[in-house]
């Protein structure tokens, strides 16, 4: 039945709208249900990867530029492989790197080599992608743009100086990610690769990459499994729905926790909705297949703790860019690798084992008991 609506009310906007209704989509926690999406405004970005990129606190106008247009070609081979319009993307591409010192501007000197030896693989890789777009591979034209922008990436991560901001001593007791980290999720079906983005998130990342350090989530199970919607894990047995701290004996709540575009700091223990930002869109929103968020109860904005979801984004339930998860939890990390492992996980499925891989030098313990 649900195919049945989909199929005959897909170009609809308000039949977006009635299907979420129908569904009667519950919230991420353990509490009774309600709508899960609005309608979406504008064109979201949807790739986690670029999500992340766009999430490092540098303020470099070329690499941007850079970003951009290697970013726009998706949209591009999407719409009937629009050659002419990626050819447009790759020459201007160029030539922000006909200009290097204007992005090496941004790069502490010390780190100068190791940014001119990407900018001169970026411009390798360009000249290589002209190839591409005169045969018109739209097969290459996907791997070598994904290459491309895993290398843009590398090289913006070099601007980053420092944590942009102070986190309030209020939550000096909770773990602390002042960066970022990558994670490793085994399961029988497949590996699952998750980056945390503590510059934007820096407690609820910070607690994620903790409870990962200390094996937490390792042997439990999935618990929720809803397609096109969400995939629930970090329940620990027992009758407890979080994390107990050993030092404490209590149960560690996290702060809800969100970067608004625009601001310097996060704002924490209350939903934009809460604060009359209705219109005002996460750092990380819920707008990629794979968002990595903080599940918690409907009505306790800081009672977040162990469990997690994985947002399985379907635009036509649950559209990108204006629903009503973006503002309500906390959205921490992406998957940047192993999505359709996602797709194919159910409840009952368990989490073999998760490793912290990179950056967790970033993790700052708390300092308070």
């Amino acid at each position: 039945m649900l195919k049945l609506l989909k199929s005959r009310l897909k170009n609809s906007s308000i039949a977006l709208l009635l299907v979420a209704l129908f569904l009667g989509i519950s919230t991420i926690g353990w509490t009774p249900s309600s709508l899960a999406g609005l309608l979406p405004s504008g064109n979201p970005i949807s790739d986690g990867k670029a999500l992340l990129r766009y999430a490092l606190p540098i303020d470099n106008q070329p690499v941007r530029k850079l970003q951009g247009s290697l970013e726009d070609i998706a949209n591009q081979l999407r719409a009937n492989r629009r050659w002419r319009a990626i050819s447009k993307d790759v020459k201007q591409a160029s030539r922000v790197l006909d200009k290097p010192e204007k992005i090496l501007a941004s790069v502490p000197e010390e780190r100068h080599s190791q940014a001119e030896a990407l900018i001169e693989k970026l411009q390798s890789g360009i000249e290589s992608y002209r190839e591409v777009v005169d045969t018109r591979n739209k097969k290459q034209a996907w791997i070598q743009r994904g290459k491309l922008l895993d290398t843009v990436g590398e090289l913006e991560q070099l601007m980053v100086t420092g944590f942009p901001f102070e986190v309030p001593a209020e939550y000096s007791n909770l773990p602390q990610l002042k960066g970022r980290a990558t994670v490793e999720i085994e399961t029988a079906k497949g590996n699952i690769t998750v980056v945390a983005d503590g510059y934007s998130a820096p407690v609820t990342a910070g607690n994620f990459v903790d409870l990962v350090q200390r094996g937490f989530y390792d042997g439990l199970e999935f618990i929720r499994s809803e397609e096109s919607y969400v995939l629930q894990t970090g329940d620990p047995p027992g009758k407890e729905q979080g994390f107990i701290d050993p030092k404490t004996g209590k149960y560690r709540a996290i702060p809800l926790e969100i970067l608004v575009e625009g601001d310097e700091e996060p704002t924490y223990g209350i939903t934009l909705e809460e604060d009359g930002r209705y219109l005002e869109m996460p750092v990380l929103p819920f707008s990629a297949y794979g968002g990595v968020a903080l599940a918690r109860p409907e009505d306790e904005v800081n009672g977040g703790s162990s469990q997690i979801f994985f947002f399985l984004f379907e635009p036509e339930l649950t559209p990108a860019g204006r629903n009503l998860l973006d503002g309500r939890y906390a959205n921490f990390a992406y998957v940047t690798q192993g999505k359709d492992v996602l797709q194919v996980l159910k409840a009952g499925d368990k989490i073999e084992s998760a490793k912290v891989i990179k950056g967790l030098e970033n993790l700052v313990e708390p300092t308070d008991a």
